[in-house]
C-alpha cells in the first residue's frame, strides 16, 4: 500500500487534486451537517447547475471560469434564501427553478458558441486531474475562508439550525446567518464542481452528514465524524480511482455509499432485535467478501507498460547509441527526465497542455502510436506520437504531442519510443507545443494503444 501511495505522489497534478479535494471535501461535510438538519440539502444540486450555466456563459466569453462563477452563484444562493422566505415558493420548488433554468441556458450557449467540448464536458461530469495552477491557487484560498469563518461562526450556526425561532427571539440576526450559510456553500459548490462534476456535487453535501448521523446524535460530534467521514471517502476513491481507472468523482460517491451503508449496519447491530443484528452481518458479509473478490480480480488482470526488448533505434546521422547516453544528453533543466507514464497517460498529458510553463523546455519521454496528418488544403504533413482514450461525452480521442525528428520517420501506426525537449511554437498566431525530439525508437513490443486515464 506504501508502495502504491508513493506511486500516486509522484505526479505533480494528482498531489494538487488531493489537496484541494481533502479541503472541499472538508468545507462539504461541515456545511451539510446543517443544511441536511435544515432540510434544505438538495441546494448543492441547484447551485451546481446554476455553477454549470456560468461556467457555460465564461466559456463562451472566453473569460476565467471560477471567477464568472463564483459570484453568480453567489447571488443565486441569496435569491434561493428570498425566494423561499418571501413568497409561496418554497425549498424545493425555488431549487428546481433556479437549477433548470440556469441548466438550460447553459445547454442554449454552449449549443451557440463553442459546442459540447472537453472543458464544458469536465465541469459536467468532473476532472481533478488537470486543474491548473490558478485554479488550485483560489481554490485553496477560499477553502481557508470557508473553513475559518465556519469555524469562527459555529455556535451562531448552531442556534439557527436547530431553532431558528428562538434564536431569532433572542436577538440572534438569523437572516444574517442563513446568508452566511448560503454564501460558504455557494463557495464550497463552485470549487467541488471542478473536482465532482455539476452532476455528483451535491453527494459530497448530503453522504457525509446522513452518514454520522446513522451512529452519531450530538450536532459537535455528527459534525466531527462527518468531516473525518468525507475526508477519509475522498481519499480513498481517488485510490481506487488511480489503481481501477474509474472516474474519479463516481468513485468518491460510491465510497461514500459504502460507508452510509456499514454506519447504517453499525446502527442496527447497536439495536436490541436479534433479527436486525443478523440481517445487519449478513450485509457486512457481502460486502467483504464482494470487496475481496474485486481486488482479486483486478490485480490479475493487472496492464503492464509497453517493453523495451527488441527495439531499433533510429537517428539522424544513422548511428545507434546507448539508452544510458540519450538519457544523459537529452535531460531537461532539472536534470531529470520526465516520463509520462502509461498509467495516468491522459491525465499527465492534460496536465501538460493545462500547466506548460512548467513543462518548457524540459525533457519528456514516453511511448505511443506514430501517427502522421497530412493537412489537405496546404499538403503538409505533420507528424504525432500518441495514444487513445475516453475523451469528452462518450468519444475516444488521441492524447500525446506533435513530434519534429531530423532523421527518417517511421511508418504509420509504428510503436516507438520518443525523447524530446518540449517546445513552444506559433502558427497563424495560434500557439502549439511540440516535442522537438532528439531519440526515437521503434519498439517491437506494443503497450497498452487504449488507455483508460
Amino acid at each position: 500500500m506504501f508502495n502504491v501511495l508513493m506511486e500516486m505522489f509522484s505526479y505533480a497534478f494528482l498531489v494538487r487534486a488531493v489537496i484541494v479535494g481533502l479541503l472541499v471535501s472538508l468545507c462539504a461535510s461541515l456545511l451539510g451537517v446543517s443544511l441536511v438538519l435544515k432540510r434544505y440539502s438538495m441546494i448543492g444540486d441547484g447551485l451546481s447547475h446554476v455553477g454549470f450555466g456560468s461556467l457555460a456563459v465564461a466559456t463562451a466569453m472566453n473569460a476565467a471560469p471560477l471567477t464568472v462563477s463564483i459570484p453568480v452563484v453567489v447571488l443565486a444562493a441569496f435569491l434561493l434564501l428570498r425566494i423561499s422566505e418571501s413568497s409561496r415558493i418554497k425549498g424545493d420548488a425555488a431549487i428546481a427553478i433556479i437549477s433548470t433554468s440556469s441548466l438550460a441556458i447553459g445547454v442554449v450557449v454552449i449549443s451557440l458558441t463553442t459546442g459540447m467540448n472537453t472543458d464544458v464536458c469536465n465541469y459536467l461530469f468532473g476532472s481533478i486531474l488537470a486543474m491548473s495552477r490558478s485554479d488550485v491557487t483560489l481554490s485553496v484560498v477560499l477553502a481557508i475562508v470557508v473553513l475559518t469563518l465556519f469555524v469562527l461562526f459555529y455556535h451562531k450556526i448552531f442556534a439557527v439550525t436547530f431553532d431558528e425561532t428562538f434564536a431569532k427571539a433572542t436577538g440572534t440576526k438569523t437572516g444574517l446567518y442563513n446568508v452566511l450559510i448560503a454564501f460558504l456553500t455557494a463557495i464550497t459548490i463552485v470549487l467541488g464542481m471542478r473536482m465532482m462534476g455539476a452532476l455528483l456535487i451535491s453527494s459530497l453535501i448530503i453522504f457525509p452528514a446522513l452518514t454520522s448521523m446513522r451512529i452519531c446524535k450530538k450536532f459537535r460530534t455528527v459534525t466531527v465524524c462527518s468531516a473525518i467521514v468525507s475526508v477519509a471517502c475522498y481519499f480513498v476513491g481517488v485510490t481506487i480511482s488511480y489503481l481501477y481507472a474509474t472516474p474519479t468523482g463516481a468513485s468518491v460517491v460510491i465510497v461514500n455509499i459504502a460507508a452510509f451503508l456499514l454506519f447504517w449496519a453499525i446502527n442496527l447491530i447497536k439495536s436490541k432485535t436479534a433479527l436486525r443484528k443478523l440481517f445487519a452481518m449478513t450485509i457486512i458479509c457481502l460486502v467483504l467478501l464482494t470487496g475481496c473478490g474485486d481486488k482479486t480480480s483486478a490485480s490479475s488482470s493487472d496492464l503492464s507498460g509497453g517493453g523495451t526488448a527488441g527495439s531499433t533505434e533510429e537517428s539522424g546521422d544513422g548511428s545507434g547509441g546507448s539508452a544510458a547516453a540519450d538519457d544523459q544528453a537529452n535531460k531537461g533543466d532539472d536534470g531529470d527526465i520526465i516520463e509520462i507514464k502509461e498509467k495516468m497517460f491522459i491525465a499527465q498529458t492534460n496536465d501538460i497542455y493545462v500547466n506548460p510553463q512548467d513543462y518548457l523546455g524540459k525533457t519528456l519521454k514516453y511511448e505511443g502510436i506514430f501517427d502522421p496528418y497530412v493537412d489537405e488544403g496546404t499538403g503538409e504533413t505533420y507528424y504525432f506520437v500518441t495514444r487513445y482514450g475516453p475523451g469528452c461525452c462518450g468519444y475516444d480521442a488521441n492524447a500525446g504531442f506533435e513530434i519534429s525528428w531530423t532523421g527518417e520517420y517511421p511508418k504509420k501506426n509504428d510503436w516507438v519510443e520518443v525523447i524530446g525537449v518540449l517546445e513552444e511554437f506559433e502558427d497563424n498566431g495560434d500557439k502549439f507545443l511540440r516535442l522537438n525530439v532528439s531519440s526515437l525508437k521503434i519498439l517491437d513490443t506494443r503497450g497498452a494503444e487504449y488507455v483508460y486515464q
